[in-house]
């Protein structure tokens, strides 16, 4: 067996939080040059990008140099880049950070950020924005929140210890809190446990629940009611796919501006902010497994069809920024630091 053989240090830096490619050629294969093979490789980068790349000396080696264009191709060489981002429509709602320290940052992200670099959104992260805020470059993230749920973020500051914060989630020692907005059921028998199986298929936006052993538990709890909604207080013992979404459907009260559950509808307009999910990350605890530090945090939004509905439906109002210093109504309030 091929030993592996750990990649250098990137020689490229960051650019608006964001890391270059590292690419690493793979071991066989006919190529004759190591621009052949990124040239078939990088399809969708478009004609003749991946050659004017290599013309401008802008893929380079371990040692930072460009890498010729007529270079010979090298089984395990790493050459890295940075792509042409993509056009963005910016999330004009910022990041709160509530606590930093040496080890980690909390931040508590807005509705329709998504967490870290993937598919089309790449500069616009809470992980790209807090790097260039905070002069962070190795800032990352032990964890994710979709895009369209706001609320708490753990971040890691240092390399050598993202594995002892990722492991906290791995082993379920994090205590996760999250409220929702969603329709009132009278019938509705709560609080109970919902355990399924969620199965979430590359390409397919929705996930679902099929037969067999439950791989997801929620514990779900209606904190109150008003008119025809309910606001509701979830515990996810598991972390699956869109769980606390793919749950509250099965129980028919499917969360107000889910665009995926009980259906898929229509992609919202890029720049179209007037109606967030409302699903908010609200509290997040656990012990530093580094600093041996109790940390309770708690978000400071508000969901916005809890607090106005009217405004919410039509859309009016300034959405997740506005619902930033409202009173946290249950479970201790809202702070920017440990709670």
């Amino acid at each position: 067996m091929r030993r592996r053989t750990p990649p250098p240090p990137a020689p490229l830096p960051q650019r608006d939080g964001v890391d270059p490619v590292r690419v690493r050629l793979p071991y066989g294969g006919t190529w004759a040059t190591v621009r052949e093979h990124l040239v078939e490789r990088l399809t969708g980068a478009g004609p003749g990008v991946v050659s004017s790349m290599f013309d401008a000396g802008l893929v380079v080696g371990a040692d930072g140099r460009a890498v010729a264009p007529d270079a010979p191709y090298e089984p395990g060489m790493f050459v890295w880049f940075h792509r042409e981002l993509p056009a963005e429509v910016p999330v004009p709602y910022p990041v709160e950070v509530m606590y930093q320290d040496a080890h980690i940052v909390v931040a508590d992200k807005p509705h329709f950020l998504a967490t870290t670099p993937r598919g089309t959104h790449v500069a616009q992260t809470a992980l790209a924005r807090l790097r260039h805020e905070l002069g962070i470059p190795t800032l990352t993230a032990a964890h994710r929140l979709d895009r369209l749920t706001a609320g708490l973020v753990l971040f890691t500051v240092r390399p050598a210890e993202r594995g002892a914060y990722q492991t906290l989630f791995r082993d379920r020692r994090v205590r996760k809190e999250y409220e929702a907005v969603a329709p009132y059921d009278p019938a509705l028998v709560l609080p109970r446990t919902v355990r399924s199986r969620i199965l979430k298929e590359r390409g397919v936006p929705a996930a679902r629940e099929v037969e067999g052993e439950p791989n997801a538990e929620t514990f779900v709890e209606l904190t109150e009611h008003r008119g025809v909604l309910g606001r509701y207080r979830l515990l996810p013992a598991t972390g699956q796919t869109h769980q606390l979404r793919v749950h509250l459907n099965a129980l028919g009260v499917p969360i107000l501006g889910d665009p995926l559950y009980p259906e898929v509808t229509a992609p919202v307009p890029a720049g179209d902010f007037r109606r967030p999910l409302q699903l908010l990350a609200r509290r997040l605890e656990f012990t530093d497994p580094v600093t041996g530090r109790a940390h309770a945090f708690v978000s400071g939004r508000v969901l916005r069809a809890w607090s106005s509905y009217e405004d919410w439906a039509e859309g009016q109002g300034a959405g997740p920024v506005g619902d930033r210093g409202a009173p946290a109504r249950w479970g201790g309030s809202a702070g920017r630091g440990p709670a």
